[in-house]
């Protein structure tokens, strides 16, 4: 089963159930729109594979789709969440950006992002989406920690709902550490930072203050975003999939 979800979300848009038969009608559905290929494919597979069992054990329903053309107001109606699972924000078309753009400032629903929705800038011959940029604190992404490192991550706003269960301090194992051009912290709220002195192996590559875990509370949708998301080691830390789960939860409102 676990093998099939992932070879069934590289074909299109796939409803996964979060069970075989729900308990009544499933609390919400989520859209994920997945990145697939490439450097993120191990971490996307193992974030579904996950996904998969943490919808059956909160009962409920999963549309896994692969590509932002096929996003559109019709197709955002029908969801309480989306989570964006490393997708990156470009090349979406107009017709996708003006539904998610109204979706998340009129707060239709809530967004959970990770680590490659924050690859602003002009990439792959597609122009920044300033909006995007915007909603994620006005940055433009800058460098990276290629070789990837372990941290320690700091909690600073240990009250939230996505930090339930989790304790003030905890490490995130190898993964991949992104820099922007600048801080976003005066235009969104920061949950969590990395303590750059703690990069095992060290790096130079640092932004001094670096929030890792941030909401953007101008905007009516619930909405958390995670730098993290690289690795598929990830899927093995209790701290990252605990946190996952409570954004999930706490976005789509339930």
């Amino acid at each position: 089963m676990k093998r099939s979800i992932a070879l069934l979300a590289l074909a299109g848009a796939t409803i996964l159930c979060g069970s075989d038969s729900f308990a009544g009608t499933p609390k919400f559905k989520a859209l994920v729109l997945t990145e697939r290929g490439g450097q993120h494919e191990e971490f996307v597979v193992a974030a579904l594979d996950w996904l998969y069992t943490f919808a059956t054990d909160k009962n409920f329903e999963i549309t896994v789709i692969n590509h932002a053309n096929e996003i559109n107001e019709a197709l955002l109606s029908k969801y309480q969440v989306i989570i964006q699972l490393n997708y990156a924000p470009y090349a979406w078309g107009d017709t996708a950006m003006k539904a998610f753009v109204k979706y998340i400032e009129e707060g239709h629903g809530g967004w959970v992002g990770f680590h490659h929705a924050t690859l602003l800038g002009e990439f792959d011959g597609y122009p920044m989406w300033n909006w995007f940029s915007d909603f994620m604190g006005g940055i433009r992404f800058k460098d990276y920690i290629a070789a990837k490192a372990s941290a320690t991550v700091n909690i600073e706003d240990k009250n939230n709902p996505v930090m339930k269960g989790i304790p003030s301090r905890f490490v995130i194992p190898d993964d991949e550490w992104y820099t922007y051009n600048l801080d976003p912290r005066p235009n969104v709220h920061v949950i969590a930072s990395v303590d750059e002195s703690s990069y095992k192996p060290a790096s130079d590559i640092r932004m001094g203050d670096h929030p890792v875990i941030w909401t953007n509370e101008k905007m009516k949708a619930r909405n958390v975003y995670f730098q993290m998301g690289h690795s598929p080691l990830l899927l093995e830390s209790a701290e990252f999939k605990t946190m996952v789960g409570n954004a999930i939860i706490w976005a789509a409102g339930k």
